[in-house]
């Protein structure tokens, strides 16, 4: 296996840390898949079982200028690494202002990430700054846990309302209770709810438009008949993993979309550019 990176662009090296940031906010640890097309973030946490999931792919054509990578065979032409993206954060964050930042899989004294950047110096003498980011290598035999997720057959999908409003709304709402309700429809009608004992607190947002999906059953009703325009579905959450997504947020999407299977599962989608990232928040009973 081999994998060598090189970044000039300091434009593209700030949009990669800010990748890697965001990332950094919602997992301690993550699977790394390096293809010779895309880099993808994946935290396959079982939804099921109540864990979050996430699925990041960035095109690697729009952060590197130099990219060359060998898989395990021809045939599975993959890296497949487990990393703490905090630790490939903090490297990335030092360099900032490099004139070129390096990243290559090595072998010290266990596998790493290394990141060396070429600092800007007032001599003719180069002056290189590098660091050694422990990673695991995933064997072959459990790439089947780092797939891209389908998309839920969904009830509703809503654009979110401004993120950071979305965020002052949830970060008051986390002080009353420690589950939210989030509702939605397809009028683009969003809800975001507490209720207590003590106190009730619902936040709307209107006007937010839905998604065009083309022919999916959960929106067109397929054979069915067609869903109630103003029918809302919900999905009760935890509203600390939903506050994580919220501030972790660095990549200033274009989109941001919602997906709801009612009572089943919070679907979270941000696109910018060349980078989407999908989380998946289980729904409490």
């Amino acid at each position: 296996m081999k994998f060598r990176g090189k970044i000039v662009d300091v434009a593209c090296l700030n949009h990669f840390t800010r990748v890697v940031s965001t990332i950094s906010k919602l997992t301690k640890t993550c699977a790394l898949r390096l293809t010779p097309d895309h880099l993808f973030f994946v935290l396959c946490g079982k939804v099921a079982s109540g864990g979050v999931a996430m699925w990041c792919e960035l095109a690697q054509a729009n952060i590197f200028d130099e990219y060359q990578m060998e898989g395990v065979s021809s045939q599975d032409n993959e890296i497949c690494l487990e990393v703490t993206p905090e630790n490939i954060f903090r490297a990335l964050r030092t360099v900032h202002n490099a004139k070129s930042v390096k990243v290559k899989l090595t072998k010290k004294h266990c596998p790493c990430l290394t990141v060396a950047a070429e600092l800007p110096t007032m001599s003719s003498v180069n002056r290189v700054v590098t660091h050694d980011v422990p990673v695991d290598v995933i064997p072959r035999r459990l790439w089947h846990e780092f797939k891209e997720p389908s998309l839920p057959d969904f009830d509703v999908s809503v654009y979110l309302p401004p993120l950071k409003t979305m965020k002052n709304v949830v970060d008051r709402m986390k002080n009353l209770s420690n589950f939210l309700v989030v509702e939605a429809n397809l009028s683009g009608q969003m809800t975001l709810k507490i209720e207590t004992d003590l106190v009730s607190v619902t936040t709307h947002f209107k006007d937010l438009g839905n998604p065009h999906w083309g022919d999916r059953t959960s929106q067109d009703g397929g054979s069915q008949s067609p869903r109630d325009l103003d029918a809302m579905a919900q999905a009760r959450v935890d509203i600390r993993k939903l506050q994580q997504f919220l501030v972790g947020q660095q990549v200033n999407p274009s989109r941001a979309i919602c997906n709801i299977v009612h009572q089943t599962v919070l679907h979270l989608i941000l696109l910018h550019q060349d980078v989407s990232l999908q989380y998946f928040i289980p729904a409490l009973a």
